[in-house]
Formats: C-alpha cells, sequence, structure tokens
C-alpha cells in the first residue's frame, strides 16, 4: 500500500502542556490537537454522538455516544483505539475535542467494554446503518453502484466457541488470505458505494467461503439498498470473481440484478474470449484511466477493450475483454519462465530418445523426421542428419586423406520461438475478462466497455478500505476475548472508515469542482488529495486555553486556510465548542 491509503501512523499527540498564569490570574493551558478537531466536524455532521444516544439505551452515567466519539478520535491519530485511552485523553480539552467536559477517568478499560456490550446489544449494523445513510445523503454520494469484498482477520490466542451460547461468528482455522494457515481468523464482508464509501460491515465465521458469502448477501442486498431509498435493480453489484458460481449467477440472472464481476481464468469461456479476442485485433483503445499522475516507480497503465459474449451456467451474457499494460508487464517473467520450461523438455526429450548415433543413413533420416514433426506451441524444431566418421589409427601417408574405417550418422536439432504464437501469448497473458449481467450496450441506461471498466477498477478502494481495517497497530492489540466485544470493535473501525473517506471525498470534490489543485506533499500541487495529507497540514496545530477562552496558538497559515476550504469548514472549528455560552 503506497502512504497516500494507509491508515495514519503519526507520533503521539500530545497532551496539554503545563499551567501558566495569564496577567488577568487565568490559567492557561497549550494543548496540540492538530487534526482532531476536522474529524470531529465529520462525526458532528453525521449526528455520531446523537445517534449512539439515541439507539442504545443505557443507565450509566457518561453517554455511550461519547465513549464512540473518543474511541474514533483515537484511532484516527494512528493509535490502537483500545489502547490507553485515559492517558490519551488526560489533561485534554474534552469540551473542545468530544462537545462535553468530561474527566479523562470516564475512558476507564471498564468502561469501554460495558460500552462495546452495550453497541452489540442494541445491533452494530442498526447503528452503522443509520450513519450510513445520514452520509450518503448529506454527502451526494451515488449510489448506482455497490461494491463488495471479503477479507480475513488473523487472530492470535484460544478462542474456544461457547455451544451453549453460540456467538455471532465464529473464530476459527480457514483459507487465510494472508497466508497465515497456522493463526485462526475471521473474515470482515464490506459493502460500499462511491467507490469506496462503508454503507455495511459484518464479521463472518473464519472458514465461511466468499461463494457463500455472496449468495447470502444477495438474497439481502435489496432491502438493504432500499433503507437507502435505492429501488431493486437500480444499483449495479460489483464483487470479485468468487461471484462466479452457478448459484450466484441463476440468482442475479434470475432476479435481473445488474453485475460485473472477472470471470476466474480457470474456466474455459475464459481462455476461449481471450483467444478470439486477440485473434481478431479489433481493440477499442482506452489509453490511461488514472487520475493520478504516473510516476518512476508507479508507471502509467494503458486499456484495451473488445466486446464479446460469453455462454455460462446455459445463459448469454455480455463480456469485455480487457488488456492491461501493467497486467502485462507483469507476466512477462512468467512466460520467460514457461518458455524456458518448455525449451529443457524438448531438449530433454530429444536426448532421451533420439540415438547419439546412426549406423544407417535412412534411420537418421527417419528419426530427424519424425523429431522435425514433433508439435510444439511455441518453437519450430528443424533437424539435420550429419554424417559423423570413425578413422583408423595412426598418421596417413603424405598426400593423402585419412582412412575411415566406419561412417555414421548423427541427428543434429535447433530449436526456433514462433515469433507471431509467442506474440499472441503475451498479448493474451495481459487480458482478463469482465462478466456483466443486466448491463446494456444500447440505450437509455447503457453503460459502454470504457464504463464498465471504471466501475470494475473502483473495487481497488475496496483493498484500500482492508489495509484500514487490518491494520496490525489495531487488531492485534485486541485485548478483548469474545466475538460479541471484537464485533463492536469493528464497528468503531467502520465509523473511523467512514469518516476516513468522507475527509477524502470531500477534498477531491472541492478540487474537481473549483479545478485548482491543493497544496500535498512537498508543496507539490495535487489533483487527488488524500485524508492522510489532512495529518500532515494540519500537525502540530496548538490550541490555547485561557480560562474559558480558546485561541490558536499561531495563526493559520495559507495552505491550512486552504484545505479548511476543501473541507467546507471554517477555522472557529479549532476555538469554538458547539452549544456553548
Amino acid at each position: 500500500m503506497s502512504a497516500d491509503t494507509d491508515k495514519p501512523n503519526l507520533s503521539q499527540p500530545q497532551g496539554a502542556g503545563p499551567s501558566i498564569e495569564s496577567a488577568e490570574g487565568l490559567d492557561i493551558d497549550a494543548e496540540r490537537v492538530d487534526h482532531l478537531l476536522i474529524v470531529k466536524a465529520f462525526a458532528d455532521a453525521l449526528d455520531l454522538v446523537e445517534t449512539v444516544n439515541r439507539l442504545v439505551h443505557t443507565q450509566m452515567e457518561v453517554k455511550p455516544g461519547l465513549i464512540v466519539l473518543g474511541l474514533v478520535l483515537d484511532t484516527l491519530t494512528g493509535r490502537s483505539p483500545l489502547y490507553r485511552l485515559v492517558e490519551f485523553f488526560e489533561g485534554r480539552d474534552t469540551g473542545l475535542l468530544l462537545g462535553e467536559s468530561v474527566p479523562a477517568g470516564v475512558f476507564t478499560d471498564d468502561t469501554v467494554g460495558r460500552v462495546l456490550d452495550l453497541l452489540f446489544e442494541a445491533g452494530t449494523q442498526k447503528i452503522f446503518s443509520a450513519l450510513a445513510m445520514k452520509a450518503v445523503k448529506k454527502y451526494e454520494i451515488p449510489t448506482d453502484a455497490v461494491h463488495f469484498d471479503t477479507t480475513s482477520v488473523n487472530v492470535f490466542g484460544d478462542y474456544q466457541v461457547d455451544q451453549a451460547a453460540p456467538p455471532p461468528f465464529k473464530i476459527i482455522e480457514g483459507y487465510s488470505k494472508d497466508h497465515r494457515p497456522d493463526l485462526k481468523q475471521f473474515l470482515i464482508s464490506t459493502l460500499c458505494v462511491g467507490g469506496d464509501v462503508p454503507i455495511f460491515g459484518k464479521n463472518e465465521d473464519g472458514n465461511r467461503s466468499d461463494k457463500q458469502i455472496n449468495n447470502t448477501i444477495l438474497s439481502q442486498i435489496s432491502a438493504h439498498m432500499a433503507q437507502f431509498g435505492v429501488k431493486e435493480n437500480a444499483f449495479i453489484y460489483i464483487a470479485d470473481s468468487a461471484l462466479v458460481n452457478p448459484a450466484n449467477i441463476e440468482h442475479l440472472s434470475s432476479s435481473g440484478q445488474p453485475f460485473i464481476t472477472r470471470l476466474p481464468a480457470s474456466y474455459a469461456e475464459c481462455g476461449r474470449t481471450v483467444s478470439e479476442a486477440v485473434g481478431a485485433d479489433r481493440w477499442e483503445e482506452l489509453g490511461c484511466l488514472a487520475s493520478t499522475k504516473p510516476t518512476a516507480n508507479r508507471p502509467a497503465a494503458f486499456y484495451r477493450v473488445a466486446e464479446a459474449t460469453i455462454t455460462l451456467y446455459g445463459r448469454s451474457h455480455r463480456a469485455i475483454v480487457v488488456h492491461s499494460s501493467a497486467h502485462d508487464k507483469r507476466r512477462q517473467k512468467k512466460i520467460e519462465r514457461e518458455l524456458d520450461k518448455e525449451k529443457a523438455a524438448l531438449e530433454k526429450r530429444f536426448n532421451e530418445k533420439c540415438l547419439p548415433e546412426y549406423a544407417c543413413e535412412a534411420d537418421a533420416k527417419a528419426a530427424a523426421l519424425a523429431w522435425a514433426s514433433k508439435i510444439s506451441n511455441y518453437y519450430d524444431l528443424s533437424c539435420q542428419v550429419e554424417p559423423t566418421c570413425t578413422y583408423a589409427k595412426g598418421r596417413p601417408k603424405k598426400g593423402q586423406p585419412r582412412q575411415v574405417t566406419r561412417t555414421g550418422y548423427k541427428v543434429n536439432y535447433s530449436l526456433s520461438q514462433k515469433a507471431s504464437a509467442i506474440e499472441q501469448m503475451k498479448t493474451e497473458a495481459g487480458c482478463f475478462v469482465l462478466l456483466t449481467g443486466g448491463i446494456a450496450s444500447e440505450g437509455d441506461r447503457a453503460i459502454d466497455a470504457k464504463g464498465i471498466l471504471t466501475l470494475y477498477k473502483e473495487q481497488h478502494g475496496m483493498e484500500q478500505n482492508f489495509s484500514f481495517l487490518k491494520d496490525p497497530a489495531v487488531v492485534n492489540a485486541i485485548f478483548l476475548k469474545s466475538e460479541e466485544r471484537i464485533e463492536a470493535l469493528g464497528f468503531i473501525l467502520l465509523i473511523s472508515l467512514l469518516i476516513w473517506r468522507l475527509i477524502e471525498r470531500s477534498l477531491r470534490k472541492h478540487v474537481k469542482k473549483t479545478g485548482r489543485p491543493l497544496t500535498g506533499w512537498d508543496n507539490k500541487p495535487t489533483i487527488s488529495p488524500t485524508a492522510l495529507m489532512v495529518t500532515s497540514k494540519f500537525k502540530n496545530l496548538t490550541i490555547l486555553r485561557i480560562g474559558f477562552r480558546r485561541r490558536l496558538a499561531r495563526p493559520l497559515n495559507l495552505v491550512q486556510l486552504e484545505w479548511l476550504e476543501a473541507l467546507n469548514l471554517k477555522p472557529d472549528i479549532f476555538t469554538t465548542v458547539p452549544g456553548a455560552g
């Protein structure tokens, strides 16, 4: 993962410094807040605290929404969200950070654990759906495409299943996407709109297959999207190749649900379709689709596409054959290895089957003819018969040739690559097939091949999200030994991810609307600002608290004001407590 897409990994923000007394006799505290008040502003826009308090019923003195906000703020400093929260809030201006002045002591492990239990009992999916619906509406996030994917999360230690009270999901051995079959795991499944904005997340059994999870999601997704005001079949379901199996394709086709997925290369139809597209050589050139400027380390990928029709499980589907220069490049070393392997195999067979020498020229020619007709996909074999002579011992008389005592015949061979076949193989290696359903190529709601590829490429945002959710500093610090609390922790991480993506989305929407880049890394202009850049631009931002008044230790610089404008925020978020007199 690149730095632009990772979860923030900052040095710990400093708490309040030592108090000093002003000329008026008021205490003055200095506190680093960095970007945390920007996170708080986006949490407020979602009514985070109010929503949690409304849906989670408790008699606790401290409101659960306040604890949740505190966990989110701590998560987005780059730390474990459940690690020394009391220390994190010790001496801090909680009135400014949380909107309510509370002592740091309310964030004990016991209190946080009780709140996590309450979140689970209230239903984390219900609470998150309410927040996601608010985000979709307020930030005008398109819901015409829904992306789905899963990832595995490894855990350490023993997790025993209580048969009397089955947990919400099983932490158990299963296929590890992180290549750690020695560890137990659970899965995280998510749905995203707008490319990478999460609207649903759930923990699944560690041994459950993606095909099964897809099937379950497909039976529920229409009802889930209806909560967002999206009509049935009015969105495109996008998932990876695990979606492709008879039950899922039949469900999608019979229900009329539009979808885009990648056809597994193991399917014969995939190889046939790619081979025909490469042979026909009727590509539509799309060029570079990346929005970011290519670099030496990350060169641009160029795409070309060809329309095709595929018959799968008795149904005809529209398909797009895609050739990617980047995909092609990644396969080159493998292709060279395959060519070397076939060449070595041909040489071995020749040496095993062909005699070192034949006594009869006719036999040698027959052997040469047999080898010349050997079939190879990528090599032409040519054989020649060459006489070999055995000479008498001793030195011949002057002026006379050496005496030949025996004449044998040797078969020599040479291998030359079939240029056209190898070129086709290399081109095919750079191809993959997108399988679609319910998406027309003509008409009012038609989507062309470029549009289909662009939608599928947004699936990459899911991988970035999983990198965030699986940050080792968070996952490995889980002090919880119950699946219920782990699910509640996942809810905290999903809220944090939602806010992180909304920040990034707001920045990019501003750049697109104004046509003006922002000042990015190394003060260079960027048209693809990231949420991580926010942490850099507001690092070391310090607030002075003088009695009940707050002010910036230093005025905001022009770059900070530029970024605040892009986020549609005002500078007073750093000094004003909403609702305070």
